[in-house]
Protein backbone atom coordinates (compact mmCIF):
# COMPACT_ATOMS: atom_id res chain seq x y z
CA UNK A 1 0.00 0.00 0.00
CA UNK A 2 1.30 3.63 -0.79
CA UNK A 3 0.22 7.23 0.48
CA UNK A 4 1.28 9.98 -0.05
CA UNK A 5 2.89 12.11 2.86
CA UNK A 6 1.76 15.38 2.11
CA UNK A 7 -1.90 14.15 2.70
CA UNK A 8 -2.66 15.23 6.34
CA UNK A 9 -5.06 12.55 6.89
CA UNK A 10 -2.20 10.15 6.39
CA UNK A 11 0.28 11.55 8.89
CA UNK A 12 0.97 11.19 12.59
CA UNK A 13 -0.27 14.29 14.60
CA UNK A 14 3.21 13.04 17.27
CA UNK A 15 6.54 11.43 15.95
CA UNK A 16 9.61 10.98 18.30
CA UNK A 17 12.79 10.11 17.31
CA UNK A 18 15.67 8.02 18.72
CA UNK A 19 18.75 9.91 16.62
CA UNK A 20 21.39 6.91 16.98
CA UNK A 21 24.16 6.12 14.55
CA UNK A 22 26.56 9.77 14.52
CA UNK A 23 29.50 7.71 16.09
CA UNK A 24 28.83 5.18 13.72
CA UNK A 25 28.74 7.19 10.47
CA UNK A 26 31.41 9.15 11.26
CA UNK A 27 33.65 5.88 12.18
CA UNK A 28 32.74 4.62 8.59
CA UNK A 29 33.87 7.66 7.06
CA UNK A 30 37.31 7.86 9.04
CA UNK A 31 35.92 11.20 11.07
CA UNK A 32 36.00 12.06 14.65
CA UNK A 33 32.70 11.37 16.84
CA UNK A 34 32.53 15.24 17.24
CA UNK A 35 31.89 15.54 13.45
CA UNK A 36 29.16 13.17 13.76
CA UNK A 37 26.88 15.08 16.23
CA UNK A 38 27.67 18.17 14.14
CA UNK A 39 26.50 16.55 11.08
CA UNK A 40 23.63 15.12 13.25
CA UNK A 41 22.74 18.17 14.07
CA UNK A 42 22.01 19.39 10.51
CA UNK A 43 19.61 16.25 10.05
CA UNK A 44 17.88 17.89 13.04
CA UNK A 45 17.31 21.45 11.03
CA UNK A 46 16.58 19.46 7.84
CA UNK A 47 13.86 16.71 9.88
CA UNK A 48 12.44 19.50 12.25
CA UNK A 49 11.91 22.00 8.74
CA UNK A 50 10.14 19.23 6.75
CA UNK A 51 7.93 17.57 9.32
CA UNK A 52 6.74 21.48 9.97
CA UNK A 53 6.34 21.63 6.26
CA UNK A 54 4.28 18.61 5.94
CA UNK A 55 2.32 19.73 9.54
CA UNK A 56 3.30 17.53 12.24
CA UNK A 57 2.18 19.17 15.37
CA UNK A 58 4.63 17.22 17.97
CA UNK A 59 8.27 16.29 17.39
CA UNK A 60 9.87 14.76 19.73
CA UNK A 61 13.72 14.29 19.81
CA UNK A 62 15.58 12.31 22.27
CA UNK A 63 19.04 14.51 22.85
CA UNK A 64 20.71 13.50 25.47
CA UNK A 65 19.71 10.47 28.02
CA UNK A 66 20.21 10.40 31.74
CA UNK A 67 22.68 7.45 31.10
CA UNK A 68 24.59 9.47 28.29
CA UNK A 69 26.58 11.24 31.48
CA UNK A 70 28.64 8.19 31.49
CA UNK A 71 29.99 8.68 28.03
CA UNK A 72 33.84 10.16 28.33
CA UNK A 73 33.76 14.07 29.89
CA UNK A 74 35.11 15.65 26.50
CA UNK A 75 32.21 13.98 24.40
CA UNK A 76 29.30 15.26 27.15
CA UNK A 77 30.83 18.61 27.04
CA UNK A 78 30.82 18.75 23.15
CA UNK A 79 27.30 17.54 22.92
CA UNK A 80 26.34 20.18 25.40
CA UNK A 81 28.05 22.76 23.07
CA UNK A 82 26.42 21.84 20.03
CA UNK A 83 23.02 21.98 22.12
CA UNK A 84 23.44 25.58 22.82
CA UNK A 85 24.93 26.18 19.45
CA UNK A 86 21.71 24.75 17.85
CA UNK A 87 19.82 26.87 20.26
CA UNK A 88 21.86 30.29 19.85
CA UNK A 89 21.50 30.28 15.69
CA UNK A 90 17.86 28.14 15.04
CA UNK A 91 15.93 30.13 18.08
CA UNK A 92 15.07 33.23 15.99
CA UNK A 93 13.74 31.34 13.12
CA UNK A 94 11.39 28.92 15.65
CA UNK A 95 9.63 31.89 16.08
CA UNK A 96 9.27 33.20 13.19
CA UNK A 97 7.95 29.72 11.99
CA UNK A 98 5.56 29.31 14.57
CA UNK A 99 7.73 26.41 16.76
CA UNK A 100 7.26 26.09 19.94
CA UNK A 101 10.00 24.64 22.01
CA UNK A 102 9.81 22.35 24.86
CA UNK A 103 12.30 20.44 27.39
CA UNK A 104 11.46 16.87 28.64
CA UNK A 105 13.92 15.55 31.86
CA UNK A 106 15.40 17.21 34.25
CA UNK A 107 17.81 19.93 33.07
CA UNK A 108 19.24 21.12 36.89
CA UNK A 109 22.24 19.15 36.09
CA UNK A 110 22.77 20.42 32.29
CA UNK A 111 25.67 23.12 31.91
CA UNK A 112 24.86 26.53 33.05
CA UNK A 113 25.00 27.83 29.37
CA UNK A 114 22.64 25.19 27.93
CA UNK A 115 20.21 24.97 30.80
CA UNK A 116 20.17 29.12 30.43
CA UNK A 117 19.46 28.86 26.71
CA UNK A 118 16.99 25.79 27.02
CA UNK A 119 15.19 28.08 29.30
CA UNK A 120 15.10 31.39 27.42
CA UNK A 121 13.78 29.85 24.15
CA UNK A 122 11.38 27.99 25.67
CA UNK A 123 10.28 30.80 26.97
CA UNK A 124 10.74 32.79 23.83
CA UNK A 125 8.84 30.58 21.56
CA UNK A 126 6.18 29.93 23.89
CA UNK A 127 2.92 31.01 21.73
CA UNK A 128 4.58 28.63 18.64
CA UNK A 129 1.24 27.09 17.35
CA UNK A 130 1.79 25.60 14.47
CA UNK A 131 4.64 22.92 15.77
CA UNK A 132 6.26 22.28 19.03
CA UNK A 133 9.04 20.51 19.16
CA UNK A 134 10.41 18.65 22.15
CA UNK A 135 14.06 17.83 23.23
CA UNK A 136 14.50 15.27 25.88
CA UNK A 137 17.56 16.29 27.68
CA UNK A 138 18.81 14.37 30.77
CA UNK A 139 15.96 12.44 30.52
CA UNK A 140 14.97 9.27 31.51
CA UNK A 141 12.01 6.90 30.86
CA UNK A 142 12.25 5.03 34.14
CA UNK A 143 13.18 8.33 36.20
CA UNK A 144 10.28 10.09 34.38
CA UNK A 145 7.70 7.96 35.86
CA UNK A 146 9.75 8.09 39.64
CA UNK A 147 9.58 11.42 39.45
CA UNK A 148 5.41 11.37 38.22
CA UNK A 149 4.62 9.57 41.12
CA UNK A 150 6.76 11.65 43.77
CA UNK A 151 4.54 14.44 42.54
CA UNK A 152 1.62 12.80 42.51
CA UNK A 153 2.07 11.62 46.44
CA UNK A 154 3.01 15.59 47.48
CA UNK A 155 -0.71 16.24 46.13
CA UNK A 156 -2.14 14.22 48.80
CA UNK A 157 -3.61 11.68 46.22
CA UNK A 158 -5.54 8.96 47.94
CA UNK A 159 -3.53 5.94 46.48
CA UNK A 160 -6.76 4.31 45.39
CA UNK A 161 -7.60 7.15 43.46
CA UNK A 162 -4.98 7.07 41.32
CA UNK A 163 -5.48 6.69 37.14
CA UNK A 164 -3.65 6.43 34.33
CA UNK A 165 -4.94 9.74 33.46
CA UNK A 166 -3.65 11.39 36.89
CA UNK A 167 -0.68 9.62 36.80
CA UNK A 168 0.00 10.93 32.91
CA UNK A 169 -0.68 14.84 34.24
CA UNK A 170 2.37 14.66 36.48
CA UNK A 171 4.69 13.35 33.35
CA UNK A 172 6.87 15.50 31.23
CA UNK A 173 4.64 15.05 28.50
CA UNK A 174 1.67 16.29 30.27
CA UNK A 175 0.95 19.11 27.36
CA UNK A 176 1.68 16.62 24.67
CA UNK A 177 -0.53 14.39 23.22
CA UNK A 178 1.48 10.67 23.15
CA UNK A 179 3.83 9.54 20.30
CA UNK A 180 1.82 7.71 17.33
CA UNK A 181 5.27 7.27 15.00
CA UNK A 182 8.38 6.39 17.18
CA UNK A 183 11.32 6.08 14.52
CA UNK A 184 14.84 4.83 15.73
CA UNK A 185 17.98 5.24 13.23
CA UNK A 186 21.02 3.27 13.33
CA UNK A 187 20.41 -0.69 13.10
CA UNK A 188 19.73 -0.79 17.01
CA UNK A 189 15.99 -1.86 18.05
CA UNK A 190 14.86 -1.24 21.35
CA UNK A 191 13.59 2.02 23.37
CA UNK A 192 16.48 2.63 25.14
CA UNK A 193 14.29 3.95 27.88
CA UNK A 194 12.85 6.79 26.07
CA UNK A 195 9.30 7.70 26.70
CA UNK A 196 8.15 4.29 28.18
CA UNK A 197 5.19 5.11 29.43
CA UNK A 198 4.03 7.03 26.69
CA UNK A 199 4.89 4.40 23.91
CA UNK A 200 2.12 1.96 24.87
CA UNK A 201 0.28 1.92 21.63
CA UNK A 202 3.14 3.78 19.64
CA UNK A 203 4.00 2.43 16.24
CA UNK A 204 7.51 1.88 15.73
CA UNK A 205 9.80 2.12 13.19
CA UNK A 206 13.79 1.12 12.57
CA UNK A 207 15.83 1.63 10.37
CA UNK A 208 19.66 0.85 9.81
CA UNK A 209 20.07 4.67 8.08
CA UNK A 210 22.15 6.60 10.55
CA UNK A 211 21.40 9.76 11.68
CA UNK A 212 23.53 11.93 10.01
CA UNK A 213 22.10 10.31 6.37
CA UNK A 214 18.68 10.41 7.44
CA UNK A 215 16.87 12.77 5.40
CA UNK A 216 13.52 14.08 4.06
CA UNK A 217 13.49 11.03 1.83
CA UNK A 218 13.94 8.78 4.95
CA UNK A 219 11.11 10.64 6.44
CA UNK A 220 8.93 9.93 3.57
CA UNK A 221 9.67 5.93 4.21
CA UNK A 222 8.59 6.21 7.30
CA UNK A 223 5.50 7.82 7.13
CA UNK A 224 4.54 5.76 4.47
CA UNK A 225 5.21 3.01 6.75
CA UNK A 226 3.15 4.03 9.15
CA UNK A 227 0.34 4.93 6.85
CA UNK A 228 -0.09 1.15 6.39
CA UNK A 229 -0.26 0.20 9.75
CA UNK A 230 -3.79 -0.91 11.25
CA UNK A 231 -3.89 0.88 15.17
CA UNK A 232 -6.08 -1.08 17.01
CA UNK A 233 -5.25 0.24 20.58
CA UNK A 234 -6.71 -3.43 21.84
CA UNK A 235 -9.56 -3.84 20.07
CA UNK A 236 -10.56 -6.51 16.84
CA UNK A 237 -10.35 -5.33 13.59
CA UNK A 238 -14.05 -5.41 13.18
CA UNK A 239 -14.54 -3.17 16.12
CA UNK A 240 -11.90 -0.87 15.07
CA UNK A 241 -13.88 -0.73 11.60
CA UNK A 242 -16.92 -0.36 13.47
CA UNK A 243 -18.54 -4.31 12.56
Amino acid sequence: MTTNPNSLENLPQHIAVIMDGNGRWAQAKGLSRTEGHHAGAEAVRNIVTECRRLGIQYLTLYVFSSENWQRPKLEVQELFDLLLEFLNSESRLMEEKGIALKVLGDIRSVPLAARTALRNVCQRTSKGADMTLALAVNYGGRAEIVHAVRRLLHTGTDPDSVTEDSLAAHLFTKDIPDPDLLIRTGSEQRLSNFLLYQCAYTELYFTPTPWPSFGTEHLRAALNDYATRSRRFGKTQEQTHGR
